[in-house]
């Protein structure tokens, strides 16, 4: 029986007292509140306030107080594209979030072995509760805050104060009095919810569960709401704005004109003629309401129903391919803010690195070797007797389940070494030293099929004792030349390599004390590294030519983290700033803001320091990415435009942040960037198509009335243009696909317009254009012969749709050919087919529903050699585009 723990009545009283250890789940939006706060965005309020208008309009002509007929096709439209948006987007999110919280469900099931009515049993981390004895063994996860109250670990606390150097734990005094700060992490008694034993084994009681601990708090304070605004909410406020004054202007300009056409060309200008009208009120209503109609009907076409539903597709489609390449989106909004990042502040360990120690290079025996399976047959017999007979790791499994448990990360790397392939050796331990802060150094003594005493330690205590040393034959030669492979240890270190040696010893060990410290054989020395992840350099590079600036935050030593950073490609040139958080601590907000632009990096961050620099770099209207994984990350990853938290993190950074990289990899930072890229350009693409239509569609309804034409589209014709600009389109430019031209483009500033002048430059060519050929279709007698009495609104209804999915093919890429990449985008040809056959059916069976009856072969040619004429327009205005960059 143990006398650590609580029976089952002190744990009920307990939890009656305390509460258990269950932390409270942060409050997640349901789908009906996703749904209402997807009613906020700029272009859907635009949406709704005309659908409003639509409906009273509706009412007001089919009860009789609005002379003529108002038809309902228009407001079901508007509100079947509001509909579509804002569940697409809804359903996109509420999705991916379902998808999140089972994984913080399945990482939340942690087993803790505790002590109960004197027994060790295991239970899970929720059912804690304060006064448990909790075992404690290397690698495990601390469960609550607590005291050591026998044995002794050393724990990995990163995860709350960014500290990578290991604590130590020992059991705490009867008598001691607890005076500290609740995160007082330096304590030595203490620990913390979240952090790690690295090794040892000890027991402790617990003094704090649930939201009472460290992390618990940590977790509280994130559940505020974050009002900075995305950059694509900005961009389309903006948009949002522009087209409003354009509708507006453009509304009120086309009611001036009809009733300028009512009231004074109707009337050849007679004074008298225009009086006699003036005097007739009811005619002067109906002629006011039929002009309030148009201008409401030309505002809601000026406006594009289809951009939210278009942006609610695209980020649907990428969310889906992003799960696939590692990336887990949280919220919608994440992924095109990743695609507008100007700065990324990311951490080194698991990011850029591999996040495990490595052993990077072997040098013995007169070489040096890279791999175990290089290391000549004799000395490796050497070398895998000083890995696998000196170490308190284990190999366990078999084939492809075969890994390295228990020891300490160091053990673990170096017993990796040689796992891939087995030397095997017949001996059998006699005798051992463990490692200590005085000798630095652990031995192995063993006889069998080899008699020797095997040393593994710190390079300075060993070399200097290494009389001989084993060649590539495995014999035992004499060893001078310690300057040599002193120099080869400098040059490591320089790389932040960490560097042990291996000796034998023909002298047993003594009472399993003592060994005597002459005449040892060096077997070699091994060099140790958190590796850099080879595809984090080149996806650094990528992100970097896309013009995103890359800080490396990390509480390492500056040493450790500049080395790094060189291998990364972080630091290339003499400006670029290295800086210790001692060293940014001791300067002024204004001073960091001016050095910003060259930090590359920071070492020995803590928490705080990341929090400053996202709030510094986003005062200067710049984009801001965060990663992390721990507690103390969780902070900084809320504040950030975009917070990307490592799959392997703690529940708590997942719950802070937008976007979740479920393989910890920075190459899948590069892709979240490059998806956001290319929904920024796919909604480029359908603005522009869109916009051409609009401005177009506009400028034709204000011009026709001078002319009496009052209606060149019926209401049924503008809804199913609308139809093709909205939710086909949206489908068509939705599937583009994510080209690595993209990376080399510039950031999106925060406030830059989302509509470029080179895209107003596109609109408004197609726009003026399709305007020009629609007044000479509607009015040159050329084409009235060619289309008489009905056949002229069939043949215009006609070229219209026909002109606008030509002009899909110049707006989706902004190359000549116009073919570029199509076959990434294989719904593109498909939705245009559909279109073109609908269209076709529309004009022989539309009737008087479309006011189409068919046309002939020379009518089609007529009507398509004009609509088609916009494509060599488009090329000539890209041509020159071209020649004046």
């Amino acid at each position: 029986m143990s006398n650590f723990g609580l029976t089952d009545a002190e744990v009920a009283a307990s939890k009656e007292k305390y509460g258990t250890n269950r932390l409270t789940e942060q409050k997640t939006e349901g789908f009906w509140e996703k749904l209402k706060d997807n009613f906020g965005d700029p272009m859907i309020k635009i949406l709704c306030v005309a659908l409003a208008v639509n409906v009273v309009l509706v009412i007001g002509s089919y009860t009789g107080w609005i002379e003529g007929e108002m038809a309902w096709y228009e407001p079901v439209g508007i509100a079947a594209a509001i509909l579509l948006a804002t569940l697409v987007s809804t359903f996109s999110e509420y999705r991916n979030e379902n998808a999140f919280q089972k994984l913080q469900e399945e990482a939340s099931k942690i087993l803790c072995k505790i002590y109960r009515n004197g027994k060790i049993i295991e239970i899970p981390i929720d059912d804690i509760v304060t006064g448990d004895a909790i075992l404690l063994q290397s690698g495990d996860k601390i469960p609550a805050d607590g005291v050591i109250i026998d044995g002794a670990i050393k724990a990995d606390q990163s995860v709350l104060n960014g500290e990578s150097k290991e604590a130590s734990k020992t059991p705490v005094p009867p008598d001691y009095k607890d005076e500290s700060g609740a995160m007082d992490f330096l304590n030595p008694y203490k620990v913390f919810r979240g952090s790690v034993v690295y090794s040892g084994n000890a027991v402790m009681e617990v003094r704090v569960v649930g939201d009472g601990s460290v992390y618990g708090q940590i977790a509280k304070e994130l559940q505020t709401d974050d009002d900075r605004e995305t950059p694509l909410k900005v961009k389309l406020s903006g948009l949002a704005d522009t087209i409003s004054k354009f509708g507006y202007i453009g509304g009120v300009a086309i009611a001036a004109a009809l009733l300028f056409q009512r009231i004074v060309l109707a009337h050849d200008f007679d004074a008298a003629q225009i009086a006699g009208y003036l005097s007739n009120w009811s005619h002067i209503v109906n002629d006011v309401i039929h002009a309030v109609m148009l201008a409401v009907i030309i505002i809601v076409m000026a406006v594009p129903e289809g951009l939210p539903l278009m942006i609610a597709i695209v980020s649907a489609m990428n969310m889906g391919k992003m799960l696939k390449d590692n990336v887990l989106v949280r919220k919608i909004a994440g992924i095109e803010t990743a695609g507008s990042l100007n700065y990324l502040f990311s951490d080194k360990t698991g990011t850029i690195t591999k996040g495990k120690l490595e052993v990077v290079t072997f040098i013995g025996g007169s070489g040096e070797y890279k791999t175990y399976q290089s290391v000549p047959e004799k000395l490796k017999k050497y070398l895998s007797l000083s890995i696998h007979q000196n170490t308190d790791s284990v190999i366990s499994g078999s084939g492809d389940q075969r890994r390295v448990i228990g020891g300490n990360a160091t053990e673990r790397a170096i017993l990796g070494f040689s796992m891939g392939e087995s030397t095997p050796v017949s001996v059998k331990t006699i005798g051992k030293i463990p490692f200590n802060s005085t000798n630095k150094y652990s031995a192995t003594s063993v006889e069998g099929e080899y008699s020797l005493t095997l040393i593994k330690g710190a390079p300075e205590k060993i070399l200097a004792k290494c009389k001989f040393y084993y060649d590539s034959e495995g014999n035992k030669k004499p060893y001078g030349d310690h300057k040599k492979l002193n120099d080869t240890i400098d040059a490591l270190a320089e790389r932040a390599i960490r560097v042990l040696a291996f000796a034998a010893s023909e002298e047993k060990i003594v009472n399993d004390e003592t060994l005597p410290e002459n005449d040892w054989i060096l077997v070699g020395i091994m060099g140790i590294r958190d590796e850099v992840r080879p595809e984090s350099v080149t996806a650094i590079g990528e992100v970097h030519e896309a013009g995103v600036h890359v800080v490396m935050i990390t509480g390492d030593r500056r040493e450790t983290a500049v080395a790094i950073a060189k291998d990364a490609g972080l630091l290339k040139h003499e400006s670029d700033i290295v800086l210790t958080s001692d060293e940014l601590s001791g300067l002024s907000d204004d001073t960091v803001k001016k050095k910003i632009p060259f930090i590359k990096v920071v070492a020995r961050a803590l928490p705080s320091d990341k929090s400053r620099l996202v709030r510094l770099t986003q005062e200067l209207n710049y984009v801001v990415g965060m990663t992390g994984d721990g507690v103390n990350d969780s902070p900084a990853l809320k504040k950030a435009d975009v917070g990307f938290a490592m799959g392997g993190g703690t529940e708590v950074a997942k719950e802070a942040s937008d976007i979740v990289i479920l393989d910890d990899n920075f190459n899948s930072i590069d892709k979240a960037i490059l998806y956001g890229r290319t929904i920024f350009n796919s909604i480029r693409k359908f603005i522009v198509f869109q916009l051409t239509i609009n401005v177009s569609a506009v400028l034709i309804n204000f011009i026709a009335p001078l002319f009496g034409q009052e209606n060149p589209l019926t209401i049924t014709q503008i809804l199913w243009v609308n139809l093709v600009m909205d939710t086909l389109a949206a489908l068509a430019f939705g599937g583009e696909p994510a080209l690595k031209r993209f990376m080399r483009e510039k950031p999106k500033r925060r406030d830059e317009q989302i509509v470029s002048p080179y895209m107003w430059g596109s609109i408004l060519t197609g726009a003026i254009w399709t305007f020009g050929l629609s007044v000479l279709f509607l009015f040159v007698s050329f084409f009235k012969s060619y289309f008489p009495d009905a056949a002229l609104h069939t043949g215009y209804f006609a070229f219209f749709v026909f002109t606008a999915v030509f002009n899909a093919f110049n707006a989706r890429t902004d190359k000549c050919n116009i073919f570029d990449n199509i076959k990434g985008n294989k719904n593109f040809l498909v939705i245009l087919g559909i279109i073109t056959g609908v269209q076709i059916l529309l004009v022989y069976l539309g009737g008087g529903v479309f006011n189409c009856y068919g046309l002939n072969l020379a009518q089609w040619g007529i009507l398509l050699i004009c609509a088609f004429s916009i494509i060599p327009l488009d090329l000539i205005r890209k041509l020159f585009f071209q020649q004046k960059a």
